[in-house]
Order: structure tokens, then C-alpha cells, then sequence
């Protein structure tokens, strides 16, 4: 069983791990306790901002095994509509397979409607095929193009 809801900082070494578990994660995140002061500075910001919402997903333990951020990004573009953005989603992977990723992407997006979003959309390393299958296969579309540039 399991359930989400607002991260809390205790949170966060373990929001910080399920980052850094994989591929391109572990070669960008920090591990440590405390946690690095760049995390808990962005972490505090997320927080503060009424636009922002990470989210994790807990056990009956009320173990972290799996996080993602949502951003409500306000538009002129369709008559002024709102828009729902997931990022960085993370599912332990002792939890991978039991329908978790659905069901915390399914409470994403109505976490989405509620706000009054016309539309949730993500971003996905092209390197991660099986995500881009997994969100696909929840009703995601991959109608634009996403381009990214390093600062």
C-alpha cells in the first residue's frame, strides 16, 4: 500500500537518492547527511513558492519510495490557460513494477486539474525509452519538440 503527499524536509536525503538512481542521476546528484546546502536551499524555495509542489509517495512505513515535482505555470497562450508541468519523477526500484508510477502520475494530474490546469505535460531524457513507453501509455503525447540549453 501506498500514498502521497507534500515532501517534508526530513524528506529530502531520500528524495536526494532516488534522484541519483540511475544512469544520468548518479552522475549529477550529491549524496550526503546532512544533505548539501544547494538542495536545501531549492528545497526551501520549492516550498515558499505556492506554484511549486514535490510530492512524494510513501509506504505504510511512510518510507520515501518515490518523488516528483509539479509545477502550475500560468499562460496568455489559450485564452490565458494554466499548465501543469511533472519533473523529476522517481520510483525506488523495489517499488518499480506494482503500479505505483501510475497511480502517483494519475494523482499528479489531478492534483493539475484541481489548480485548474488545461493541460500536464513532462519532460523525458531521450535516453530513457522505457519512461517515455510508460508515460505513453498513460495518455502522454509527444507533440512538440523539447529543446534544453546548459547554463
Amino acid at each position: 500500500m501506498h500514498s502521497f503527499r507534500p515532501a517534508r524536509p526530513s524528506d529530502l536525503t531520500a528524495i536526494i537518492v532516488l534522484l541519483s538512481d540511475d544512469d544520468l542521476g548518479a552522475t549529477r546528484e550529491i549524496i550526503s547527511d546532512p544533505p548539501e546546502t544547494r538542495y536545501v536551499t531549492a528545497f526551501e524555495a520549492i516550498e515558499a513558492d505556492a506554484n511549486q509542489l514535490l510530492a512524494v509517495a510513501v509506504d505504510e512505513d511512510d518510507r520515501v519510495i518515490g518523488c516528483l515535482q509539479l509545477t502550475f505555470i500560468p499562460g496568455l497562450s489559450r485564452t490565458g490557460m494554466w499548465r501543469g508541468q511533472i519533473e523529476s519523477v522517481r520510483v525506488a526500484r523495489d517499488a518499480r513494477g506494482l503500479g505505483l508510477g501510475s497511480d502517483f502520475i494519475e494523482w499528479a494530474v489531478a492534483r493539475c486539474a484541481e489548480r485548474g490546469c488545461g493541460l500536464v505535460q513532462l519532460t523525458c531524457d531521450k535516453s530513457r525509452r522505457d519512461s517515455i513507453r510508460f508515460y505513453a501509455k498513460l495518455g502522454f503525447v509527444a507533440s512538440h519538440e523539447g529543446l534544453k540549453r546548459n547554463l
